[in-house]
């Protein structure tokens, strides 16, 4: 198959609407009757029409229609292939609202990250997130056509894929919706080109996607990225809370989707892919990287390590050259809740004064009484909680145990917005509405 070859020269043609703006930020055209506002996707009216404007800053993509030649070149018919083994998921094949992970042969580029794991799921997109979570279909995903499919509607129904060392292939094959199976099967597929380039490719479309809206599950189609991060809990204790940021967005003019239709996207160099100072830096094919000599790495400070790119004060150190490999490209601290604290302003050891040389064997006694004291309230926390789980574990019918049950999962992994606005970035957070109601379990591979 050489269609890794041809993706990478596939630029002219079909070019959709698509304008800068600011990185991180997506902004919405519609129709005249828009009020100006800035509205997120999801708030739109389904009577309007919109189209997404994506800053380009990670991809640039394009569109192919049935008329365009190139068509015929961005879709693998897996009945005819036969260098490699394509493989039906008999979990997925006869499950609804599940997911399934599957390795690849090659590293993938996703965002300049390269992943080797992936997360198929039956709703017609691909998680590329590396921890899993009951927000699968919010961030982090790959989707040429997220839905309320249910593959185990029929035996012809069916979830395969393709993997040859340089393609990695997922066709939802003549799958239907959800309590809407008589509108038709729809066969769709999604490419993974080891060089980071995305195919979306449509064959069988029965219904527009703007009516496939549904309460269950939401419906998407395009790419995703976030960052983890670690705020303090609301509540006493100095738990940490995760929560996922979305820091890019990439969503198409889905009314282009239609039988024999395919959109094509191409990564952007990115920040993370230098692996010195000197590219980092004196890179001319990217702008806004930093180098951070504690990390050794390179990033423009948004992407999927930010919260160790903070906690590393990698944003603060910033200086203009690569002396002594210490130093970071330009990069202003931004106004976030990951921001780290002040460093410390107590006084550093040089400035203290100094022991007298004369108290030597006092000072070691006093040493040997705080370790012995750390030692012994380590060995009393263990204790403690050891004593604590088995009580638990023993007696199953008290109200704490129930409380922690029902209560665990109320705000896990919440999904907010990250958008960036030069030096002030704010967050919002994504609506949770049908999120709520997800789901997925994640089987294992077949």
């Amino acid at each position: 198959i050489g269609l890794v070859h041809d993706l990478t020269a596939i630029h002219d043609g079909g070019l959709l609407d698509t304008r800068r703006t600011r990185r991180g930020q997506d902004s919405i055209q519609s129709t005249p009757n828009r009020t100006g506002q800035d509205l997120s996707v999801d708030m739109l009216p389904e009577n309007m029409t919109q189209v997404v404007e994506d800053s380009q800053k990670y991809y640039s993509w394009s569109s192919f229609g049935p008329g365009d030649k190139q068509i015929k070149d961005l879709w693998i018919d897996l009945e005819s292939v036969h260098q490699s083994p394509v493989r039906v998921h008999g979990i997925l094949s006869n499950a609804h609202r599940q997911a399934s992970r599957v390795a690849l042969t090659f590293d993938f580029p996703f965002y300049g990250h390269k992943m080797r794991q992936i997360t198929i799921a039956t709703g017609g997109f691909i998680f590329m997130g590396e921890m899993m979570h009951r927000m699968l279909t919010a961030t982090q995903y790959i989707a040429p056509l997220m839905a309320n499919f249910d593959p185990s509607y029929s035996k012809k129904s069916t979830v395969k894929y393709l993997d040859n060392g340089e393609l990695f292939v997922v066709q939802w094959d003549n799958v239907r919706l959800k309590d809407r199976e008589k509108e038709g099967s729809f066969t769709f597929q999604t490419i993974l080109c080891h060089n980071g380039t995305i195919v979306f490719g449509y064959k069988n479309i029965p219904l527009p996607v703007e009516k496939m809206n549904s309460t269950e599950h939401p419906v998407k189609v395009g790419l995703s990225d976030a960052f983890i991060g670690f705020l303090p809990s609301t509540q006493a204790s100095e738990t940490k809370q995760r929560t996922i940021y979305e820091y890019h967005r990439v969503e198409v003019d889905t009314t282009q989707i239609t039988n024999s239709s395919a959109f094509v996207f191409t990564p952007l160099p990115t920040c993370i892919q230098h692996i010195t100072c000197t590219q980092c830096l004196q890179s001319n094919i990217t702008s806004g990287c930093s180098w951070c000599s504690a990390l050794q790495r390179c990033s423009d400070g948004i992407d999927r390590h930010r919260q160790e790119w903070l906690d590393f004060r990698c944003h603060e150190k910033a200086k203009g050259s690569c002396d002594g490999d210490n130093a970071q490209g330009s990069l202003k601290s931004s106004n976030s809740p990951f921001r780290s604290p002040p460093p410390s302003t107590s006084p550093s050891p040089v400035a203290r004064p100094a022991s007298p040389m004369t108290e030597g064997a006092e000072e070691v006694t006093e040493h040997s009484a705080i370790v012995a004291g750390v030692v012994a309230a380590l060995v009393l926390l263990v204790f403690l909680t050891l004593l604590a789980v088995y009580y638990v574990n023993t007696h199953p019918t008290i109200a704490p145990p129930f409380y922690l049950m029902q209560h665990h999962t109320n705000n896990y992994w919440p999904s907010i917005k990250f958008r960036n606005q030069g030096c002030h970035s704010s967050y919002a957070e994504v609506d949770l509405g049908g999120y709520e109601k997800e789901g997925f379990i994640e089987a294992e591979q077949c």
